[in-house]
């Protein structure tokens, strides 16, 4: 191996530091050069963490790419002598791998300058490449090396911006046998990401389940015995165990090409849940505690029955503002369907528009990449993502660095983000119900029924396969419709009419209909 090839597969690597405060607190620096390189390891740190990527060279470059252009010049100050230090700390700790796994505080990587490389001893700090950091108080950062109880992002690197770092999809192909085996059989397939990594995590957890035996002389019986501790002693919902036996079955004949038995075992127990609906008074309460674009996003999202998904992954081109359209590209099982837009959504969207249009220049001016795409268009169209049309209707403010291609490009905003507007949102209204972004979407489909919309049309803006979904809606609607409690008939009270119900007496269409036509 020359030393080019040992430099790069050194920046693919994961550095362990546990303990780095301390060793800044002794550090012969200026309490104020202390405080600065603090804020800018943590910062990094969050950097990792928010892009589930492990702590490497390559990372912090991209980072550093980032952060100088904002201006940050201390941040390289602060990782250079990060990586000094951990080197200097790998001699006395030895390998990172020797810890317990709840004693693991650090992933971190060096700035990649060439003296930090030539620090002694700093292999012994090294842990096994792509681990996953996952941030704990104080700014430490756990490895995740190896971890096989499904807990925690798949390994994952992360290359420089526009340079010769190969490719992060191309060296996250798994440690073992059988993991390599399970991500060549996703991407040909083409795979999206996420499916990927829960494909990856229920194999892990199986594997661990099997120890000390390999996947590959795993039978039927194996198979069931995992599945029925799922649903047993780990109470699993319904859903993880059908997701548990998706995965598993691919990985066993599509990846390992083993031909299974029927597998025999019990199923978790299915329950029925009756959606958390808002009171059209609680809504206006709701979205008034929103401004800007969360509100936007919000009243979309409830005016148009969305996804939380398919809310930020729309695209500019999915909206048709004249004929009061709203296209969902990709939804849940990879359908298409047209939903409708609100009237009352169409101005504030164009001035969200040209708000757009400012950032869209300025990453173009940049000679940002473009924007993700589908595998097979990016191919077709590899300037596609340059374009306007095919921009996020909602991108994030910072940028990210890719997981599969490692460019550091525009993203949309993430779930997570938007699911904490919304909670904070509701508490704020002083709403008594657990308030997610699917409340939205149950809302809407609820309101919809109220007003004296057919059971099919719901069915159809809101993208459901069977009908049977959307009438869980009617069972939240006949709440109170017609009934009156016997205590009020005891007091003499008669309830007031709900104010958005349009049909009170509302028919339930026979299971297996295909008629489409209103039934009041």
């Amino acid at each position: 191996m020359n030393s080019n090839q040992a430099g790069q597969n050194r920046d693919k690597l994961i550095l362990c530091f546990p303990n780095w405060t301390a060793a800044l607190a002794a550090a012969a620096l200026e309490p104020a050069a202390k405080e600065g390189y603090r804020r800018e390891i943590l910062a990094f740190l969050h950097h990792c963490k928010i892009h589930h990527a492990g702590a490497s060279i390559i990372l912090a470059k991209a980072y550093l790419s980032v952060a100088e252009t904002q201006g940050r010049s201390g941040a390289r100050a602060a990782l250079r002598w990060w990586f000094r230090a951990a080197g200097s700390a790998g001699r006395s700790r030895g390998k990172c791998d020797e810890q317990g796994a709840e004693d693991r505080r650090g992933a971190f990587p060096g700035d990649g300058s060439a003296a930090g490389a030539r620090q002694g001893g700093a292999s012994e700090a090294w842990s096994r490449p792509g681990a996953a950091p996952g941030a704990s108080d104080g700014g430490a950062v756990g490895t995740g090396a190896a971890r096989l109880d499904g807990v925690g992002g798949r390994r994952t690197f992360s290359a420089v911006k526009g340079g010769d770092a190969p490719l992060p999809a191309a060296h996250d192909l798994g440690e073992s046998d059988w993991e390599r085996d399970l991500i060549n059989a996703c991407r040909e397939r083409h795979f999206l990401w996420r499916t990927e990594e829960t494909y990856w995590m229920w194999g892990a957890r199986f594997a661990r389940f099997l120890a000390p035996r390999s996947p590959y002389v795993a039978e039927a019986a194996d198979l069931a015995a995992f599945l029925s501790r799922l649903a047993v002693e780990e109470r699993a919902s319904v859903s993880a165990q059908k997701q548990a036996l998706n995965a598993l079955v691919f990985l066993m004949q599509e990846a390992l090409h083993r031909q299974l038995a029927e597998i025999d075992f019990p199923r978790a127990q299915a329950r029925k849940r009756i959606p958390t609906v808002l009171s059209p008074d609680e809504c206006d309460r709701f979205f008034a505690q929103l401004t800007g674009t969360p509100r936007l996003m919000t009243e979309l999202a409830y005016g148009a029955g969305l996804r939380l998904m398919e809310l930020i992954r729309l695209r500019v081109h999915h909206l048709d503002l004249d004929r009061l359209q709203l296209q969902v590209r990709g939804g849940k099982g990879d359908k298409d369907r047209i939903t409708v837009l609100p009237v009352s959504l169409v101005e504030p969207l164009r001035e969200h528009l040209e708000r757009l249009r400012v950032l869209f220049e300025q990453d173009r001016a940049e000679e940002r990449p473009g924007v993700w795409l589908p595998e097979g268009l990016a191919r077709k169209y590899p300037n596609a993502g340059t374009s306007w049309e095919w921009q996020w209707l909602f991108p994030s403010r910072k940028l990210s660095v890719d997981p599969v291609s490692g460019l550091v490009r525009r993203h949309h905003v993430q779930d997570g983000a938007v699911q904490s507007f919304v909670r904070r949102a509701a508490r704020a209204a002083r709403i008594d119900k657990r308030v997610t972004p699917h409340v939205l979407r149950h809302s809407f489909g609820t309101h919809m029924i109220e007003n004296g919309y057919d059971i099919r049309t719901v069915q159809e803006l809101m993208g459901h396969d069977s009908v049977e979904t959307t009438m869980i809606y009617l069972h939240v609607v006949q709440k109170g419709l017609g009934a009156v409690s016997p205590l009020d008939k005891l007091k003499g009270l008669t309830p007031p009419p709900n104010p958005g119900l349009k049909h009170p007496n509302w028919p339930i269409p026979p299971t297996g209909s295909d008629s489409s036509a209103p039934t009041h």
